[in-house]
């Protein structure tokens, strides 16, 4: 028996990944990747970066996605709980403009796979949380691109976070001005994205 189980989504290529975990009384232990297990499991992107960030409760960051040097990223919550996004944004996908979320947390130790050619975001519903991800490309600052986080066309459904509003949610300034979907389909993103 491989070492992580793979769940489908509603979006083809999106997957969440459970480790198998070894717990006793003095804590647990688990790998969080293996390039030979991923395999078997049908994931074979060549990650070439891993980053992490720390946030407070309410911090939404994202959509986010590059227009060059596109990125799949495994994702993953190493303390705290979010609830994580990704967005379809391949052109002729059968679910594009569709979502997927799920949440993700140090204790059920969840991973989520987003393939190249998706916006991705999360949102903070522990007081802080620490967040880790994989990516198989280079971040490159002149190829960033966002989505409308709260785009109604794509119609993401944003879990409640003690009492906040939506409104309420802590956005960078840069990620409070992205585009909607469809002010997206009119640029000339589509016509030159790399997926």
């Amino acid at each position: 028996m491989g070492k992580f189980k793979r769940a489908d989504t509603s979006i083809d290529g999106v997957y969440i990944i459970e480790p198998t975990v070894f717990g006793d009384d003095r804590g647990y232990f688990m790998e969080t990747y293996s390039k030979a297990d991923f395999a078997e499991i049908g994931i074979t992107s060549e990650f070439v970066q891993d980053n992490q960030s720390k946030s407070k409760k309410g911090v939404l960051r994202g959509l986010h996605f590059q227009k060059e040097n596109t990125q799949a990223k495994l994702v993953r919550c190493i303390s705290g709980e979010v609830f994580d996004v990704a967005v379809d944004l391949r052109p002729g996908s059968k679910t594009f403009g569709k979502w997927e979320g799920v949440i993700l947390s140090a204790e059920n130790k969840k991973m989520f796979m987003i393939p190249k050619g998706f916006a991705h975001g999360f949102l903070v519903l522990s007081d802080f949380a620490e967040f880790a991800y994989k990516c198989d490309d280079i971040y490159n600052h002149e190829a960033e691109g966002g989505l409308k986080w709260d785009d109604p066309q794509v119609g993401i459904v944003w879990p409640e976070v003690d009492g906040m509003k939506k409104e309420e949610y802590l956005t960078s300034e840069k990620d409070g001005k992205w585009p909607t979907l469809a002010e997206l389909k009119d640029t000339d993103l589509f016509k030159d994205y790399a997926i």
